[in-house]
């Protein structure tokens, strides 16, 4: 499946954009995971936001990226969901990559910390993310903090 991934500031999202953004991450967070939690929290106005569009031009994952400051000191990167019918197919390890060097390019080569539900956790030992030893219920699901250090 050719899929295309581009990174928008919020300013630079249309709107139909944004409702597509915030439908994938609700089917996913609310739905599918039977979580009720306040989604937008505000953060979402001062991210750079990861859209990955199939060939259709559907939105089937995406992730956001905050700025230090805004949720960790260091710059992170949350909200990162998958279409659950392309799971498993390395869509998450190609989001991931994209959203790591897009930090790269645009922050430099910084620290970024996350907040992954704990049976997360070796995927994004995969990215090199490893747990802060900060783990935590979020919405009644486990979570550990990660930091990825890079390699000067």
């Amino acid at each position: 499946m050719k899929l295309n991934y581009e990174f928008k500031h919020f300013q630079e999202l249309s709107t139909s954009e944004f409702h597509d953004i915030i439908a994938v991450r609700l089917k996913t967070f609310v739905v599918e995971q039977n979580c009720s939690y306040l989604d937008l929290d505000g953060k979402d106005k001062k991210c750079y936001h990861s859209i990955c569009r199939d060939g259709k031009g559907n939105i089937v994952a995406t992730a956001r990226i905050l700025p230090a400051g805004l949720s960790y000191p260091e710059v992170s990167i949350g909200r990162v969901v998958i279409d659950e019918n392309l799971r498993g197919g390395g869509l998450g390890h190609e989001l991931m990559n994209h959203c790591i060097h897009f930090i790269h390019a645009e922050f430099g080569m910084v620290p970024i910390r996350i907040s992954a539900q704990k049976h997360l956790e070796r995927f994004y030992n995969g990215h090199l993310f490893f747990s802060t030893g900060k783990e935590y219920l979020e919405d009644g699901i486990p979570h550990v903090e990660m930091l990825y250090t890079p390699i000067n």
